[in-house]
C-alpha cells in the first residue's frame, strides 16, 4: 500500500549545514521533518512533473509486470522509463523489483506534502 511522503526544499549549502548540525547534536531530527530534500522547486518539479505523476498513477492502477508492459501502457519509451524510474527509486517514491528476468515497478508513495521557506 502506497503512503504519504513529506518533501522539503533547501539549498545545498543549507542542507549541508543542517546535516552537520544533526550529526553534531545541535539539531534533532524528528518525525515531522521531510523524508527527502530537493535543492530547488525546479528539481522537485523534474521528478514530480505532471507526466511523471501520471506515470505513477498508471503504475498504481495497472500494476505492470515489466517495463515493457509499462511502456506499452504509458506510451513512453523503455529507455526514458528506465531513467525516470531509477530517479524515482533513488528518492524512495517507487521500488523496482527484479523478478524472473523482468523489472516490476511498484509505487511506494502516492501523496506528497512539500515544506519550504525562503
Amino acid at each position: 500500500m502506497a503512503q504519504q511522503m513529506k518533501i522539503g526544499i533547501m539549498s545545498r549549502e543549507d542542507f549541508k549545514q543542517h546535516t552537520i548540525d544533526i550529526a553534531s547534536g545541535k539539531v534533532r531530527r524528528n518525525d515531522s521533518d521531510p523524508t527527502i530534500w530537493f535543492e530547488s522547486v525546479e528539481s522537485m518539479a523534474q521528478i514530480l512533473s505532471t507526466p511523471n505523476r501520471e506515470l505513477l498513477k498508471t503504475i498504481k492502477e495497472n500494476k505492470p509486470q515489466s517495463l515493457t508492459e509499462l511502456a506499452a501502457t504509458s506510451g513512453r519509451q523503455i529507455s526514458n522509463l528506465s531513467r525516470t524510474l531509477k530517479n524515482m527509486e533513488r528518492y524512495g517514491i517507487i521500488a523496482l523489483v527484479r523478478d524472473s528476468g523482468s523489472v516490476k515497478p511498484h509505487v511506494l508513495v502516492d501523496k506528497f506534502n512539500a515544506v519550504f521557506g525562503f
